[in-house]
């Protein structure tokens, strides 16, 4: 029998987490079963079960494969184009929907609270980095509060659908200022 490339491994492996992202922001997880992520991946289950022992660990790899393009320096206009990359993935990914789904999901399930926890700390750190001149604890409530108003943006695309930046960037700039 020949042996399987790690590429072809690999692209199956995203072919099941880029069917599961489609599938969870659409419907939600608990209205995903392990039969919708077989029709959605055009796989059998146990190449799925190959990969993943379940539900659970394609949340956790759908999430740490989450980029965010987030800006060098923290400028209106770096602002505005993050928070324009966020609205662009809204609209032609779903991703904001995704995110809620994986939010929800972590007020239930420790080890993907985990995951999101650190995720959102290594964004706070990422922020304190761009705020050299200030003191570090007020460095950290900048952090807080711009991490907090992106991912309440992230938020609103999710439930009203898409919104124009601009009034999120004058906040977030606000803060960064303060």
């Amino acid at each position: 029998m020949p042996k399987v490339s790690q590429a072809h491994l690999d692209a199956r492996r995203q072919q099941i987490i880029d069917a599961a992202r489609a599938r969870f922001a659409a419907h939600g997880f608990a209205r995903t079963s392990m039969t919708d992520l077989v029709e959605a991946s055009g796989l059998s289950i146990g190449a799925i079960y190959r990969y993943f022992k379940g539900k659970d660990e394609i949340v956790a790899a759908i999430c740490e494969q989450a980029s965010q393009a987030f800006p060098a320096e923290l400028t209106a206009e770096s602002i505005h184009d993050f928070l324009q990359h966020i609205r662009t993935l809204a609209r032609e990914e779903d991703h904001a929907r995704l995110v809620a789904q994986i939010y929800a999901e972590a007020a239930v399930a420790p080890s993907l609270a985990a995951l999101v926890h650190r995720q959102l700390e290594e964004t706070r750190e990422a922020v304190v980095a761009l705020l050299p001149d200030h003191e570090p604890a007020h460095a950290d409530r900048i952090a807080e509060a711009f991490v907090a108003l992106c991912h309440g943006y992230t938020q609103q695309l999710a439930v009203r659908g898409d919104l124009e930046p601009a009034p999120f960037a004058a906040a977030l700039i606000a803060i960064t200022e303060s």
